[in-house]
């Protein structure tokens, strides 16, 4: 990435639309040049519901930030969320093309292409394909294939398969902003970009993205993705709880869940006599600060205690850890990841979760946050936007390195020609 060359990712969200612009100083450190967001419409649990709706709202965003850091935003790396996404396994053979058996990219390439004859449904379609292991001439485990010798490779690999209306609907509403797509990278791989180091991969990782609508699953082994998952229930189904478990408003739940919320409570504070009792009262019109500086009023008095408070929430985050870990079982890694879990997005902030996290999976666990910028706040929910601004800078790295304009994206450009207007 060139010194002044800006990129910026576009995380599109359930709730909120964020953007984050990058660039390299003088001593080539990356920093901030701008960061923004606001309120997002036409999305229903990660997906794009309604083009023209999304596509206003970029719009604004795309505007506030040219005019915060006075450049010209061109193209973005974008996200794509939503339960629709997931990984399934398949294989590809080829015979080694060359006359003297050595492995040549376009081998590699071949047998990656071969992978994909795979029968999924007709509305769907394969937006990655990440490779697990080389087999060369029966011998197994090969990361790197490349200039070895044999007479017939084979690629074990994860797909990662999409719902073709949803991925459209993205694109068409970033297209619509009149922005280009440099990249389209699946949410839980850019949180992951940003707060997980190669150490944890290589040992065996887990990611959990707690975002407002859904939550994501990303399970990393010797430094490959081994699994993807998404379910959908968030952080915003913990504010709906509230809000009927106290019979007040969404947004005032919303407020207490991030003032008062605790997940569970520790050994100390269960030995006090009073533990949880304390009572809470907010007053009719006095109003409830959200930690964004906005105040809540509300139209009748609440009176509640930290006791209710985890009450409503231990059990739906336990459920969220309990999805988890039946997705961690079915792939053979229940309490057997040495890197543990990392807990990121905006549910990672509710207290205790780290605590309640570790005792539920019987894994070792820590909070994730974007730490390679310069300038941007140690926020989990700022994980998948950082992380779609660092896939940018490898973006541009790699294409100074190469000299090739890549476009579209090496990787999706094959699918992203079918939905091109």
């Amino acid at each position: 990435m060139i010194r002044h060359q800006i990129v910026t990712g576009l995380d599109i969200g359930t709730h909120k639309i964020k953007a984050l612009v990058l660039q390299k100083n003088k001593q080539k450190e990356l920093e901030v040049l701008s960061y923004a967001e606001v309120p997002s419409f036409g999305l229903r649990k990660g997906a794009v519901v309604n083009v023209d709706e999304t596509a206003k709202n970029v719009q604004l965003l795309i505007s506030n930030i040219e005019k915060d850091c006075n450049k010209k935003i061109n193209s973005v790396f974008v996200n794509i969320g939503g339960s629709h996404l997931y990984v399934t396994p398949s294989d590809g053979i080829i015979s080694v093309s060359r006359a003297d058996q050595r492995i040549s990219p376009e081998d590699i390439e071949r047998v990656l292409q071969a992978t994909r004859a795979v029968n999924i449904p007709s509305n769907e379609e394969v937006l990655d394909v990440f490779p697990r292991e080389f087999i060369i001439d029966d011998q197994k485990g090969i990361k790197q294939p490349l200039d070895l010798t044999g007479v017939r490779l084979e690629a074990k690999v994860l797909l990662l398969c999409v719902f073709s209306p949803y991925f459209l609907n993205l694109t068409q509403a970033v297209l619509h902003s009149k922005l280009q797509i440099n990249d389209v990278i699946p949410s839980p791989l850019a949180a992951a970009k940003a707060v997980l180091t190669p150490q944890q991969k290589e040992l065996g990782v887990a990611l959990i993205d707690i975002g407002a609508a859904t939550t994501s699953l990303a399970v990393f082994e010797e430094g490959e993705l081994l699994h993807l998952a998404v379910f959908p229930i968030g952080s915003a189904n913990i504010t709906n709880d509230i809000a009927i478990g106290l019979k007040t408003e969404v947004s005032v739940a919303e407020s207490i869940k991030k003032q008062y919320g605790t997940c569970i409570f520790t050994k100390s504070e269960k030995e006090k006599s009073d533990y949880g009792r304390k009572k809470i009262e907010i007053s009719s019109g006095k109003g409830v600060n959200q930690t964004e500086g906005q105040i809540v009023d509300i139209d009748n008095s609440l009176v509640f205690t930290k006791k209710n408070l985890v009450d409503i929430i231990e059990p739906r985050v336990s459920e969220i850890l309990d999805l988890i870990q039946k997705e961690l079982k079915k792939i053979g890694r229940q309490e057997l990841l040495p890197g543990g879990v990392v807990l990121t997005g905006g549910g990672a902030k509710i207290p205790k979760i780290k605590e309640l996290t570790r005792e539920t999976l019987k894994l070792a666990c820590k909070i994730g946050v974007p730490n390679q910028i310069l300038g941007i706040q140690e926020d989990p929910s700022l994980a998948t936007v950082a992380g779609l601004a660092l896939e940018g800078v490898d973006f541009e790295d790699e294409e100074g390195i190469l000299g090739v304009a890549k476009g579209w994206g090496a990787r999706f450009k094959k699918i992203f020609r079918a939905f091109m207007p």
